[in-house]
């Protein structure tokens, strides 16, 4: 019985070793700047960008040929932030825009700077914490984001004048970012907000990343780092979460997802749309991957933020027909 006891407890114990082991590598190539790599998110996102890099590469010509400077501002905890600013024509007009899991400011916006960039708005484009200029060891996959949302909107408050209009603009993990920014006390000059394949809370999209493409257990890798990333970054991974936050949104929501997001679930967007208590709307697009959904659908896409923006000048939601 002894040997049994022993034999056990070893067995026990190389699991629980393995397991520690295993949370300890998700979490240094997930959480941590240098080791998250945009090739695994491209990889893992599953989206086909081959196809549109041509269109991409002649409107980011076109962007980069505009004026615009580099800034910077700093966050609530010390870190020195980054953003490129493209001044539009009507100072009044201003939308932020948060780009994605491993990504840049300057990238992830480069189809919608034809939109925004020709209707006059000026676009302030942050690279989050830990990507791009920006300091940082330790992604904030929105929770930490949100407050620094709050820094970019004094910036721009006090760049643009008292009487701009803006809008925070989000794909991904800054789709996240602004969903989560929603429940915090927003200044008047926000007037709407537009989240692109937004996730819930990292806790949710890194369980669904494990079961539907890793085919792992969530336990205990996320529990695992969960504790790690309290102590290392300052926040649980479910800390915050956008299905909560919308709850306590007063700025009117366009949220925009593709049925075809097995990154983050289409399930996320129903979930987050159905709790939120301000204004609200949501487009989903036919066929579209993660992210794709502007390039899968522009026309589509377009006409959503035309009817949203609209509907804001008009202090009201106008409802339009989803195609």
């Amino acid at each position: 019985m002894k040997r049994v006891i022993t034999g056990v407890s070893a067995i026990a114990g190389v699991l629980a070793v393995s397991q520690l082991a295993e949370a300890c590598y998700f979490y240094r190539r997930t959480m941590k700047r240098n080791n998250a790599k945009v090739e695994r998110t491209i990889k893992m996102a599953g989206t086909d960008w081959s196809q549109y890099m041509p269109l991409i590469q002649k409107r980011k010509e076109a962007m980069m040929a505009r004026d615009h400077r580099d800034i910077t501002c700093q966050s609530e905890d010390g870190l020195k932030l980054h953003a490129t600013y493209f001044p539009g024509t009507d100072k009044k007009k201003l939308v932020i825009c948060f780009h994605g899991y491993t990504s840049e400011g300057t990238k992830d916006f480069i189809g919608l700077s034809d939109y925004y960039l020709k209707r006059g708005y000026g676009m302030l484009l942050p690279d989050a914490r830990a990507h791009g200029r920006s300091e940082g060891i330790y992604i904030g996959f929105g929770c930490l984001d949100r407050k620094d949302v709050l820094q970019w909107l004094e910036w721009a408050i006090e760049e643009c004048g008292d009487q701009v209009q803006i809008l925070l603009h989000g794909t991904s993990m800054g789709g996240a970012t602004v969903l989560m920014a929603s429940g915090l006390e927003l200044p008047k000059q926000v007037k709407g907000i537009i989240s692109d394949c937004g996730f819930t809370s990292p806790k949710e999209v890194f369980t669904h990343v494990l079961h539907s493409m890793y085919h792992l257990p969530a336990f205990p890798v996320i529990q695992i780092s969960d504790y790690i990333n309290r102590k290392k970054a300052g926040y649980g991974m479910d800390e915050c979460n956008a299905a909560r936050e919308v709850r306590k949104a007063k700025v009117p929501i366009l949220m925009i997802h593709g049925d075809a997001d097995t990154f983050v679930p289409v399930t996320m967007c129903e979930e987050i749309y159905n709790n939120c208590s301000s204004p609200k709307k949501k487009l989903i697009i036919k066929g579209a991957a993660h992210a794709e959904s502007y390039y899968k659908d522009t026309k589509s896409y377009e006409k959503a933020l035309n009817n949203f923006i609209l509907s804001l000048d008009k202090e009201k939601l106008c409802w339009w027909e989803e195609e």
